[in-house]
């Protein structure tokens, strides 16, 4: 069976016994997955239709063998051509994945991540727990920008205010975020009215034109789409002051001209996509001079790993208010996730940039 000697390369057995194996309960399943790819599998394993007792193990072995770039899935043409041809991150797109994703509720994200809700890469390097994690990450990004008492600082999608608020407390500094989720929005109501010198704005980057001495974006890229690269580098641009440094941090992909995964376009960022390292300097090239690329992929598996830890631990208190569809939905995301990261098969990088180059160089931080 050509499936079974597929798996085999990534040590996955169909109705094994070990952790990682795939057992099956509904027919169709393998065909579904070899037609439709990830949205085949995804789609499936929702439905309950098949199972393994360890999700991540599973996918890290499926994308450590490559096993998906050995499969021509015919019926996903179409999902191809459209996210080559189309532009689906158009401003007037822009706010449907904080509709699908992020309008939740900030009662479940609350359950989910750190205490000051930071849905990005932890920075493990001498964490030991989440929110030691996140602190770090943002503390890292703090120093990588240089940040002095007085700077104003924009934050490209802001998400719940975690970067804001630590770097105002930590560093002194006044900061406006840009949003496009409604939730968040009213969630950073809260910190405005804390005293914190921090500003929510419910609107799409391509809308701001103000000035400032820093610029950070924090897992905001993976949602501008390649069509739109460009500008989006043109907006940081015209927004920074010719001394200033940009932070980009964004998830990424090894292999350029593939297109975004279906199932998570679906169910999960409707819209998304990775760009690939050359597509970012691309994007920057004369507008911006790489200062610094950092790669820490690999921490994203603990942190995805943490944060479904705390999904599980509290989804009793949301079963109500979801389906049993979506809690497999939200496990595959997760775990799925970890795996491929794991796999090194997605990246994490954090780019410095600036608009001249840093006179005598620009010094790194770790």
């Amino acid at each position: 069976m050509f499936v079974a000697t597929l798996l085999e390369k990534a040590d996955i057995h169909i109705n094994g016994d070990r952790p990682w194996d795939m057992r099956l309960n509904a027919h169709g399943v393998i065909e579904d997955a070899l037609a439709r790819g990830n949205l085949g599998l995804g789609e499936r394993y929702m439905d309950g239709d098949w199972e393994t007792d360890d999700l991540d193990k599973f996918f890290f072995k499926l994308m450590r063998a490559r096993l998906p770039d050995q499969v021509n899935h015919s019926k996903l043409v179409f999902h191809h051509l459209k996210t080559r041809l189309v532009n689906l991150q158009t401003a007037k797109r822009a706010f449907q994945v904080g509709e699908a994703h992020y309008d939740l509720g900030n009662d479940f994200y609350a359950a989910m991540l750190d205490k000051r809700m930071t849905y990005t890469c932890g920075y493990w390097k001498n964490a030991k727990t989440l929110d030691e994690a996140q602190e770090a990450k943002l503390d890292l990004i703090c120093r990588k920008l240089k940040l002095k008492p007085g700077m104003r600082v924009l934050d490209i999608g802001c998400g719940w205010g975690s970067f804001m608020a630590y770097a105002a407390e930590h560093y002194g500094v006044e900061c406006v975020g840009l949003t496009i989720s409604k939730e968040q929005a009213e969630y950073g109501k809260q910190l405005m009215q804390s005293g914190l010198p921090v500003e929510f704005r419910l609107k799409d980057y391509r809308d701001e034109t103000e000035q400032f001495d820093r610029i950070v974006s924090v897992g905001m890229f993976e949602h501008v789409g390649r069509k739109n690269y460009r500008e989006y580098m043109q907006v940081a641009n015209h927004c920074l002051k010719d001394d200033g440094l940009f932070l980009l941090h964004t998830i990424g992909k090894n292999v350029r001209n593939t297109s975004p995964d279906p199932w998570i376009d679906k169910y999960i960022f409707p819209n998304g996509e990775l760009p690939a390292l050359s597509q970012v300097t691309n994007a920057a090239e004369s507008l911006f001079v790489v200062e610094d690329v950092h790669n820490f992929g690999a921490d994203y598996d603990r942190t995805l790993m943490a944060w479904y830890k705390n999904f599980e631990a509290s989804w009793p208190q949301f079963k109500d208010q979801f389906s049993e569809r979506f809690y497999r939905m939200w496990r595959y995301y997760l775990l799925s996730c970890a795996g491929a990261f794991r796999a090194r098969d997605i990246q994490l990088w954090q780019f410095v940039l600036s608009k001249k180059g840093v006179l005598s160089g620009y010094d790194r931080v770790s």
